[in-house]
This record gives C-alpha cells, sequence and structure tokens, in this order.
C-alpha cells in the first residue's frame, strides 16, 4: 500500500491519519498535537496506549497518559516558581498534593496542523504552535517562539522531528520532554510478563517528599542495573524514578522486549535528551511511560551547574531540534 495521510477522525475528534505498509499513526491537533496512535495493521499491534471511545472525555481532563503528550516545559517546578535571569515566572500549582506545577501548557491545548501529504516513501504531517503576546500560554511564559512537530510514518517506523526556535528579543529557555506511554503487552495474545523493558538509564536523582530532585544521587538497585543492562519486567515495583541518560552505542534508548514473539519495539530518542522519567502507573499492568526530557525536574531551583540540570537557554533567533524514531526489529535470542 502506498504511503498517505488524510484527514479524519479518532473517536470523534478531527484526526491526521497517517499510513504506510503495515503501519498507521494518528496525531489529534487540537489536544496537545498528541500521537495518539501508533499500530501494526497486520499483526494487530498497538504500540501506544490509546484511549477507547469512552474514555475520551476522561482523555481530555488527563491527556499525558495516552499516545505521547507534549510537555513544554516538563515535569515538576517548586511551589510553580521558575527563575528565570532576573525574573521569577508563576506557573499554576496543578498538583495540590505535592504543592507543584506539573508538565507545562503545550499538552492540552489546539496546535495547528500545517501540512500533511506522502511520497514513495513515506507519510507525513507537520504541526505547528506560535507563542507570542497575544497568546494564552505567554501569560505564564512570556516569551515569542515557534514550536514545529513533524511525524512521519515509513517501513522504518515513526520518526518524529522536534524543532523550537526563539522568535523573541531575548534569551528563552528550552526545557521538553514527552510523557510516551507505551503499552506492555503490544502484541494480543502477549501479557505484561513476557515483556522485558531496557532503558539506557545512567544514575538515579535522588528525590525529596515532594518529587523533587536533591541533587544528589542514590546508588542504583539491583533491579535497575538489570533495567539498565540486560531489561526486566516493566512492573517489577512501582516507578516514579529520575535518572540521567547515559547512551549506549552511541544511542539514547528504550527497548521493549516480548519473549514470546521475540519482537523489540525501539524508541530511539535521540542523544540530546539528557534525562529519563520512568512511570509505570504504580506499577499497575497495561501500560508504562519512559519519558526523555532535556532537563532536570525543576531544573530551574536545583543549585547545580546548567550542564547538570540541562536548563538551557536559546538565544533570538536560536534554533533547538532533535529526531526520535519507534520501530521494531528482531530479538537476538
Amino acid at each position: 500500500m502506498k504511503p498517505a495521510a488524510y484527514e479524519g477522525t479518532f473517536h470523534g475528534e478531527r484526526a491526521v491519519w497517517l499510513s504506510c505498509g503495515r503501519y498507521e499513526a494518528a496525531v489529534l491537533p487540537e489536544i496537545g498535537a498528541n500521537l495518539i496512535a501508533f499500530r501494526d495493521t497486520d499483526r494487530q499491534y498497538r504500540f501506544l496506549r490509546e484511549p477507547e471511545p469512552d474514555e475520551m472525555e476522561v482523555f481530555k481532563q488527563k491527556p499525558y497518559v495516552h499516545g505521547i503528550p507534549v510537555l513544554f516545559p516538563p515535569n515538576r517546578y517548586e511551589d510553580g516558581l521558575f527563575p528565570w535571569q532576573s525574573q521569577v515566572y508563576r506557573f499554576p500549582v496543578n498538583e495540590p498534593e505535592t504543592g507543584n506545577h506539573l508538565h507545562g501548557f503545550l499538552h492540552d491545548i489546539p496546535w495547528k496542523a500545517e501540512s500533511w501529504g506522502s511520497d514513495d516513501y513515506c507519510s507525513r504531517v507537520t504541526l505547528i504552535l506560535n507563542v507570542g503576546p497575544d497568546h494564552p500560554v505567554y501569560a505564564f511564559f512570556p516569551h515569542t517562539f515557534t514550536f514545529r512537530l513533524q511525524y512521519s510514518l515509513s517501513e522504518d517506523g515513526l520518526q518524529q522531528h522536534v524543532m523550537v526556535r526563539n522568535d523573541g528579543s531575548s534569551s528563552m529557555p528550552c526545557l521538553l520532554a514527552f510523557h510516551t506511554a507505551v503499552n506492555a503487552p503490544f502484541a494480543p495474545g502477549s501479557s505484561a510478563s513476557d515483556c522485558r523493558v531496557k532503558l539506557t538509564i545512567g544514575e538515579r536523582w535522588k528525590l525529596n517528599e515532594r518529587m523533587l530532585p536533591t541533587g544528589e544521587f542514590q546508588p542504583l538497585t539491583a533491579e535497575e542495573e538489570a533495567l539498565k543492562d540486560g531489561g526486566i519486567y516493566p512492573f517489577f515495583r512501582p516507578m516514579d524514578n529520575h535518572y540521567t541518560a547515559l547512551p549506549q552505542n552511541g544511542r539514547n534508548r528504550m527497548e521493549l522486549t516480548d519473549t514470546r514473539i521475540g519482537t523489540i519495539l525501539v524508541y530511539d530518542a535521540g542523544t540530546s535528551y539528557k534525562q529519563w522519567m520512568i512511570w509505570n502507573n504504580n506499577a499497575a499492568e497495561g501500560f508504562f511511560c519512559p519519558e526523555p526530557q532535556i532537563s532536570l525536574v525543576n531544573a530551574p531551583n536545583v543549585p547545580l551547574p546548567a550542564e547538570k540540570t540541562g536548563l538551557y537557554s536559546l538565544k533570538p533567533g536560536e534554533i533547538w531540534e532533535e529526531t526520535s524514531r519507534l520501530y521494531c526489529r528482531n530479538a537476538d535470542f
């Protein structure tokens, strides 16, 4: 089947669908540009956690536990405060149990589907968000910038290309993550116990009672060493853990192996993401979230150098970009 891109719906919501060979994917422009589905239709694999039709209203209220939500700026900020140069931005405290701001402003707002189309190799869609003084996000994050997100679908899987450009007259912080919700298992007939996950983690950050980094590390457990080196059952214990990224063989990635069918789902996140969060919904089988992040959680409030926290800036006119990919390969055993 030739690659194709077309406008349609996903459980009643406007969607842009991509197809290429055995793969299909869907993105929701009006709900945070969330890539809500990535499937192998020949083998009936569903790689990402999708909301069911009767879950759509719940999904809209909490859109970061399905698909690939955009977190900008990502994760938690102490008391909702974000010091930047000579200012302090005040974000809403939306996690009452910790008193923190959580997950930024882009995952639940409308984006524009700028274009979609296909050629002999792939289908693609480009989504864009322009933030300036008239945009609601500007009230909390007072910078003028363009965020462009392109998804391409080919026989080589799903590629994500991210570009952030500073369109303003002063430097802006660039902090980003994706709360990618991966099904475990992703294949019909398999169970969670058939799954093993491997992640290119380095050191584990120590978190305080508010789930904020102390700036110190703590030793990896035996299970975390297995997560790093050989693979482990994804729900071995509840995880809401924060790690540095440590590329292996030049790549920064998650690998989810279904031992029953001998297939590995690879999430190659790109080496610009220097941190990982991993969250497994209190060890409830079904899905978990390997979350690539540019920066440390609560980065502007942690007294460490920017090279350690990832609190990077974009000068006027500068661009940050990275490419990630989800694809399958055969297991080695």
